[in-house]
């Protein structure tokens, strides 16, 4: 979990690949409203996203291990990702200056870097997931979360 930009998709990718288990990319699962919303440069709501949430549950449910790679930005969203599900959450997290500096290189599909700001402004830190300071490679990042979660 994280803001836009912190390395989720990178970092989920390259865990889940060590780990031998599936990835899920949560961005491949927003409808076709949030999509134009977020191109738009308009913030999503906790409407918006809530049933986005529960179909990444549910896609969570079909599995038994995966990782996901999703914002995860508020607690309740958290808890609705975690519903029903045993389940770890990893926070990769930076300052606001070197994510913005990343976003600025990279071309994503929808989300854009003027998004950031309302991503940091969102962001509820979780008080009990795997921390992970994103200055490091994404190699280090994966190393730190595998011996975090024992694997």
């Amino acid at each position: 979990m994280g803001v836009s930009g912190s390395g989720k998709s990178t970092v989920g990718a390259l865990l889940a690949e060590r780990l031998g288990v599936e990835f899920l990319d949560a961005d491949e699962f927003h409808p076709p409203e949030n999509v134009a919303k977020m191109a738009a440069g308009v913030p999503l709501t906790d409407e918006d996203r809530k049933p986005w949430l529960e179909r990444l549950n549910a896609e969570l449910k079909k599995r038994k291990e995966a990782v996901l790679a999703c914002s995860a930005l508020k607690e309740s969203y958290r808890r609705t990702l975690a519903q029903g599900i045993d389940c770890r959450f990893v926070h990769l997290r930076g300052p606001i200056e070197l994510i913005r500096a990343r976003m600025q290189t990279r071309r994503h599909r929808y989300m854009p870097a003027s998004l950031l700001e309302s991503q940091f402004a969102t962001l509820e830190p979780p008080a009990t997931a795997v921390e992970v300071d994103i200055a490091e490679a994404p190699e280090h990042c994966v190393e730190r979360i595998r011996a975090a979660l024992g694997r």
